[in-house]
């Protein structure tokens, strides 16, 4: 389905029962709440009985309600505003425990990762790193945290890592300006996907240099502009980014990558310890 839900409600709505339309009307007003209704609470919020929201649904043309549910979900995830975000989650957690909550959501995004990881796209991802001339990390603000994350161990087993994380459009062009056909540029976003990063990678995907992209989904702007797409669930609607699960694919990255350069690693690693001994750069414990 290409339309947009609300343009398909929106277009049919002549044709909806009365409890139908009055299901529409909610939606359009109120679908960043709808999005995360189930169907009895819609039903019960608009005064509708819940084998009416299934209804509705179907005649939208979804499988069920769920499938509409999560069309929803998706139209609106880089569409909510901070309030918006901070209004969703509220309503959302209720009485809740919200550290049971956000703990328990993390962890489902995990698990959601791991079984949805495209393997190959995985592995191509690693075998580009190691043989690129040059590796650019793109990842502006909530994302530049990952950025920085994954430069830091990278540059552990390379000599050749250039971090781009500063916001602006121009700011990206100025960083990655000689991006060539034999570099390697990871492409970092999520919702709200900023838009120098995605203009970024489609620059340098056009200057003949292979892409990466770490997004939450392959039909992502990210995912589009990338040879490779490494997906990371990350759709916790609030103020917050959850960034646990895409933290775990660049540990998986940064793991699988070390093990191709083991002996570069090692060798780098026991200069570092003999200086951070020397010069004491970390607390020495005793228990």
């Amino acid at each position: 389905m290409n339309s947009d839900i609300l343009t398909i409600i929106q277009t049919n709505m002549s044709s909806f029962s009365k409890g139908q339309k009055l299901i529409a009307k909610y939606i359009l007003e109120f679908y960043d709440k709808a999005a995360f209704m189930t169907a009895s609470r819609l039903g019960k919020t608009v005064g509708v009985s819940e084998s009416t929201v299934v209804r509705f649904a179907v005649e939208l043309g979804y499988v069920g309600y769920p499938s509409m549910q999560k069309a929803l979900q998706a139209m609106i995830l880089n569409r909510l505003t901070s309030v918006q975000r901070i209004e969703v989650t509220n309503d959302r957690i209720g009485d809740q425990d919200v550290v049971s909550m956000v703990l328990q959501a993390d962890i489902d995004k995990i698990r959601m990762t791991n079984e949805a990881l495209d393997r190959a796209a995985f592995d191509a991802a690693v075998e580009a790193i190691t043989k690129a001339e040059n590796i650019y990390i793109l990842g502006v603000r909530s994302s530049a945290s990952l950025a920085n994350f994954l430069g830091f161990y990278l540059n552990y087993m390379f000599d050749n890592v250039r971090l781009v994380t500063k916001s602006g459009t121009g700011s990206v062009f100025e960083q990655i300006v000689r991006v060539g056909p034999r570099d390697v540029v990871i492409g970092i976003s999520f919702p709200r996907y900023s838009s120098s990063t995605i203009k970024g990678i489609q620059f340098c995907r056009d200057m003949g240099a292979t892409v990466i992209g770490l997004t939450d989904a392959k039909d992502s702007p990210v995912g589009q502009c990338s040879h490779h797409v490494l997906v990371a669930k990350s759709d916790m609607v609030s103020l917050v980014d959850s960034l646990v699960a895409p933290l775990s694919m660049i540990n998986a990255l940064v793991v699988a990558t070390a093990q191709r350069r083991e002996k570069e690693l090692a060798n780098t690693l026991n200069k570092l310890e003999r200086i951070w001994d020397e010069y004491e750069v970390y607390e020495k414990v005793t228990n």
